[in-house]
């Protein structure tokens, strides 16, 4: 086994030779380009496949949102999502991006509620964990 060596800042450097693993590490770059706070509220889930679903929130970022249900939930399905957050109650719609067991990952499908209601959210968590050592 070849060892990589360690950049500055601590992480292993990709060869540039590896092009799967460069675009790999893109790929992760890309799909965490926003921050997750921590979150724990009940959410109700409309889908048109597995109809209503109860469950509740794991993290946040202002790109989407992690779930646990223990129904199961299509990848690739447009759902609408009902859940409380500090600003007020949320109804908005997001695509089923991933699955890992009973935990979804879902990305938020309209732009007018990240402006007017996550992003702010985000902001608060952001700060509350920050200041509380909850990251």
């Amino acid at each position: 086994m070849e060892v990589l060596p360690i950049n500055k800042v601590g992480a292993v450097e990709l060869k540039e030779d590896n092009e799967y693993a460069s675009n790999v590490a893109s790929d992760l770059i890309e799909r965490r380009r926003h921050a997750r706070f921590k979150i724990e509220v009940d959410i109700t889930i409309h889908s048109k496949s597995s109809g209503l679903l109860k469950g509740h929130t794991v993290d946040i970022s202002e790109s989407g949102i992690s779930v646990m249900v223990r129904l199961e939930l299509p990848v690739g399905e447009l759902v609408e999502l009902d859940f409380t957050l500090p600003f007020g109650q949320v109804t908005m719609y997001a695509v089923v991006r991933q699955r890992s067991a009973f935990r979804y990952g879902l990305q938020f499908a309209e732009s007018n509620f990240v402006e007017d209601v996550i992003r702010p959210t985000c902001r608060v968590l952001a700060m509350q964990q920050y200041v509380g050592g909850g990251i």
